[in-house]
């Protein structure tokens, strides 16, 4: 019987994994192995298989809460496409929390049904292709846990089968029958079964979160965590080498407070000042520092004190805020309110205190701040935040003597375990004829009846970890606080407004209730960014536009305290259309480069530091992707933000190699933007000069080698500045070699014609133009066997030492830039290159990259350029159909006009003189760079015909294989 073109693409499919793989197939249709390897996981498989299906049934024993919220969304997005889902899961061991139960219900255009059987543990996700005719599967090892979407060692196999396969058609009766001996989910059902949940044994669980210490009331001392000893170790060098200052940055919820006490007790202080900027916490605090100092306490006086040794102790700290005044109190803890007014100051000696510990004190530049720092004299001032970056242009390290002992940023400590991870998810805010929250929005709009509704829904289905949820709302405006909080009471879910005018005793009032139980939220502005600690936050929801990284990352942490029995934090963001969508990603990952094509990649990232993850609905991500384009990641404004930040890190003028050690401003988006560093800091108004010679010199090594791509020419420059402009050939290509660098007789000649400007040579008319640009002389030359530095460039670093040290550091951050590619090859997979890029790596003697276009056939090499998507104003007939077959085929169009059996390129390219490499970019927002995919293999070659302006005209199709099969993530950036 004649197979039918989807049985053949199938049959092809599962012979290419089963039985040859030279058999070219479907990549929606063929085997996967799926382990969670680097860059291919269960949670992309089902993700994507979600996306195209007509229908699916998951079979899995075994499901926790969070593996269902990290799937939320795109089940959602299924729901919203019409597509119907069924899931068959059990009480096998009552593994199954009964939380799972009632979020499995809340699940849209899904039906849950519970297996009858007494050992019940399938794993399998079935879906369907009704369009097709054909059926997809994953079986294997995971269960709908995240370990076993993420992070676990798994074993599956994802395969596709016609209608009429017999392994699918026995797979998918005996779901049915399975599924129609199963009893439906219902509450009733739930009811009972938490009922004998509560009662009986479990299937042993993963140990829950607890609090950062796990204190426990027997536990006789406190130990340091992990962050906590190195920030201690850090602190006393600091003190060892006769520093009086220092600032430690650390990200909220790690610990801050509890270090705090730990370098007091190790300090010994005689007196001992606390100053916090918020009230509300100041109580907390204290008690945290009688917790890390009763222990030595007591095992000191004990014995002296007897009953009376707690109130002895008690009786050393006090509070000055209020009404409250208790100066004589060894260890006194104070609002910067209170003790930085004239009559309370003058209660102490300047020298009354010998430890000093400013909390937040990204704050300090304020006055009160200030006249409280300039009137004390102690032994030791320490500064702690989470944020030193700051709008204020108070330069926040200066005033701690540029002492950092120790720093940790939320990826990091994510990634450390100490905090709470979260499940990010953005959606798109409430929509209506076409209108959508922007930065223009009325009140009526945002506190509209149907708006609130859609919120209470969304934050309804996501969910939260825990038993009770407790959440915070951060919204744009006052009277919209008081309004949703009026709304969501009104619905059943208990809420109060907090706002910059809450009288302090009423914020603490609200935040208890909230801890209690008897409030569900607290709705407020920007109240609660920082200093505010209330753990038992499971949820967060962002319902206003993203202001800036900081802000957006203050606000993410209030939720990232661990606490018993919170697992995790729901983040919920609704994204209206706001200008500001792009940080998301960037605050999300912590990408501070300011590189747009960074900023795009950013946006496929689903999980980051530890086990946080981010997930995105469809519209909510074709949000960010266009703020993205639209935005000016690399504005003057923004740069010099990041300059003075560093620069008031550093205590002195930043270069570009600072910027890339402290993993902010990529370099080379100061060149792109400035062809120079020097440039950028003319506009910093620094006092620094270059002659217009100089300035072209370190245009060539900014624009032409800083990016990092090959390195051979900045090793070679940094030697002979090291040499005195002079080196000798032989060493140099022996030390390239030792250290295992991509390096023949082509790349050695390149490199020559490069660094003598002779590869610049586009056309003969602009031959001149071009290299005048560049200084209009050779860089480097080789005589008698040794590299020398040109005696003009030579002239201008002994005429000016200042250009000599931006040389040096250009050298060095392309150096830095070079780690994220493997420099033993001449390309590193799925990195970003463009024409000229290529034209330089592949060894070329000139740069034609303005005439390269799709590609071109030159010295045996052939690279091929290919724009997936086609702009709109390409004409129809000749946007081809450029596209991967699989992740090992690309079928690729030559030029039209081309025919098969004549054309020069395309004979050269079929009869194996020449290598091709392919090189594929999404669409033009990518800008000029290209992912690179390797070496390719023409097979299949075909003559057809295009039309192009009315006109049919000749045209080559083939396929390429690719000598390594694309990476899974790679390959799915690119599905149409």
């Amino acid at each position: 019987m004649e197979l039918t073109d989807i049985q053949q693409q199938i049959a092809d499919s599962v012979t290419n994994g089963f039985v040859d793989r030279k058999v070219s197939g479907n990549e929606d249709l063929m085997p996967h192995f799926i382990y969670n390897g680097k860059g291919d996981s269960m949670w992309q498989h089902i993700e994507r298989e979600l996306s195209h299906c007509s229908s699916y049934t998951f079979v899995i024993a075994f499901i926790t809460e969070r593996a269902l919220a990290m799937l939320k969304t795109k089940i959602a997005d299924a729901a919203n496409d019409g597509v119907h889902g069924r899931i068959l899961t059990s009480n096998y061991l009552m593994f199954n929390d009964p939380k799972v139960f009632g979020e499995l219900e809340k699940l849209p255009n899904v039906e849950v049904r519970i297996a009858q059987s007494d050992a019940f543990h399938a794993k399998g996700y079935l879906f369907d292709h009704d369009q097709d005719n054909y059926q997809s599967a994953i079986v294997g090892s995971a269960n709908l846990t995240q370990g076993a979407l993420l992070e676990n060692y798994e074993w599956n196999i994802e395969f596709t089968s016609h209608d009429n396969g017999a392994i699918m058609k026995r797979m998918v009766a005996e779901v049915e029958t399975a599924w129609h001996q199963a009893k439906p989910l219902t509450n009733s059902w739930i009811a009972e079964y938490r009922k004998e949940y509560d009662q009986g044994p479990k299937m042993v669980r993963a140990q829950s979160l607890t609090t950062t210490q796990l204190i426990s009331e027997n536990q006789s001392e406190i130990i340091p965590n992990s962050m906590q000893a190195s920030a201690l170790h850090g602190l006393t060098k600091l003190r060892l080498q006769g520093e009086r200052r220092g600032l430690v940055v650390s990200a909220t919820g790690t610990g801050k407070t509890y270090l705090g006490a730990f370098d007091v007790k190790n300090f010994q202080p005689k007196r001992f000042l606390y100053i916090i900027h918020r009230e509300q916490i100041l109580n907390k605090t204290l008690e945290s520092f009688k917790t890390v100092l009763r222990h030595d306490f007591f095992v000191k006086h004990q014995e002296e004190y007897g009953d009376a040794t707690q109130a002895k102790f008690d009786a050393q700290f006090g509070v000055i805020s209020g009404d409250r005044k208790d100066y004589s109190a060894k260890y006194l803890f104070a609002t910067i309110q209170t003790i930085s007014k004239d009559e309370q100051l003058k209660h102490f000696s300047p020298s009354a205190f010998d430890y000093i510990l400013i909390d937040e004190a990204h704050r300090a530049g304020a006055a009160s701040y200030q006249r409280v720092v300039q009137y004390f004299q102690p032994q030791f001032l320490l500064g702690m935040t989470a944020t030193p970056e700051r709008m204020d242009d108070f330069n926040i390290f200066e005033m701690f003597d540029y002492n950092v002992p120790y720093e940790i940023r939320l990826q990091k400590a994510l990634e450390a375990k100490m905090l709470c991870p979260f499940n990010y998810i953005g959606i798109t805010d409430y929509e209506r004829d076409g209108q959508i929250t922007d930065d223009t929005s009325k009140l009526q709009w945002l506190v509209s009846e149907e708006r609130v509704d859609y919120v209470i829904q969304q934050t309804n289905y996501y969910g939260y970890s825990g038993k009770v949820l407790r959440g915070l709302v951060f919204c744009s405006r006052t009277d919209e606080a008081v309004d949703l909080a009026r709304e969501f009471t009104k619905r059943g879910y208990p809420s109060e407004a907090l706002t910059g005018g809450t009288p302090q005793v009423e914020r603490e009032a609200i935040v208890k209730r909230l801890e209690q139980g008897d409030l569900v939220y607290i709705i407020t502005v920007d109240v609660f960014n920082e200093g505010v600690d209330i753990p038992c936050v499971n949820q967060i929801v962002m319902l206003r536009d993203t202001q800036s990284s900081i802000v957006f990352i203050q606000q993410l942490g209030r939720g990232l305290r661990k606490f018993s029995g919170k697992n995790y934090v729901t983040v919920i963001d609704f994204i209206g259309n706001y200008k500001n969508n792009y940080l998301i990603p960037i605050a999300l990952t912590g990408d501070k480069s300011r590189n747009k094509n960074i900023a795009h990649d950013k946006l496929d990232v689903q999980q980051i530091s530890g086990f946080s993850t981010i997930s995105f609905s469809k519209i909510a991500k074709e949000r960010i992707y266009e703020s993205i384009n639209r935005a000016s990641l690399s504005g003057l404004r923004v740069l010099r933000q990041d300059y003075l930040d560093l620069k008031y890190k550093l205590g002195r003028m930043p270069l570009l190699s600072d910027f890339q050690k402290a993993g902010t401003v990529d370099c080379m988006v100061f060149a792109d933007r400035f062809k120079n560093y020097y440039d950028f800091l003319i506009k910093m108004k620094e006092d620094v000069h270059l002659t217009l010679l100089q300035e072209k010199l370190l245009n060539f090594v900014s624009l032409e080698l800083m990016n990092g791509k090959r390195v051979v020419e900045l090793k070679l420059l940094q030697r002979l500045l090291e040499h005195h402009g002079t080196y000798a050939k032989a060493k140099f290509v022996s030390m390239i070699k030792a250290n295992n660098i991509f390096y023949n007789e082509t790349v050695e000649r390149s490199v020559e014609r490069v660094l003598s400007l002779a590869f610049f040579a586009t056309k003969n008319d602009q031959v001149q133009k071009v290299q005048e640009s560049y200084g209009g002389k050779p860089i480097v030359t080789l005589l008698n066997g040794n590299y020398q530095l040109s005696e003009t460039f030579e002239q201008q670093l002994s005429d000016n030492p200042f250009f000599g040290e931006l040389i040096k550091d250009t050298l060095t951050a392309g150096l830095m830039r070079s780690n994220q590619y493997q420099t033993d090859r001449q390309f590193t997979l799925y990195q970003r290159y463009t024409r000229k890029d290529v034209c330089r790596l592949l060894g070329w003697d000139i740069d034609t990259s303005t005439t390269l276009y799709g590609y071109r056939v030159r010295q045996g090499i052939c690279p091929v350029f290919v724009t997936y998507t086609k702009s709109d104003e390409i004409d129809e007939g000749i946007k081809y159909a450029d596209r991967f077959i699989n992740a090992g085929v690309f079928q690729w169009y030559t030029r039209h006009n081309v025919k098969l059996d004549s054309n020069k390129e395309v004979q050269q390219i079929l009869n194996g003189s020449t290598t091709m490499q392919l090189f594929v970019k999404r669409n033009d927002d990518d800008g000029k760079d290209f992912y690179y995919f390797g070496e390719v293999t023409p097979e299949a070659p075909q003559q057809e015909t295009v039309e192009v302006k009315g006109k049919l005209e000749p045209i080559v199709k083939m396929h390429l294989k690719l000598k390594h099969r694309a990476r899974f993530d790679m390959y799915t950036k690119f599905e149409k």
